[in-house]
């Protein structure tokens, strides 16, 4: 680790805990930031599994048999 991230961390366990809860979901907000790339993979996937759910070529079971199996 280098120092300046040991110098983040140790300045970071000095805040209060409100503090540190604040921080923590400030970094993890800016790890959510969407990416236009990814999403049109999921969206691409999705479409294909609707489609294929719908075309019967999915091979899906019932929620019934799948309970019924275990």
């Amino acid at each position: 680790m280098s120092h300046a991230i040991e110098d983040l961390v140790d300045g970071a366990l000095s805040l209060s805990t409100n503090e540190r809860v604040t921080l923590v979901e400030k970094l993890l907000e800016s790890l959510d930031a969407p990416n236009e790339k990814i999403n049109a993979i999921w969206s691409a996937e999705s479409e294909d599994r609707i489609s294929a759910y719908e075309d019967k070529q999915d091979g899906s079971k019932s929620a019934t048999d799948v309970f019924a199996k275990y």
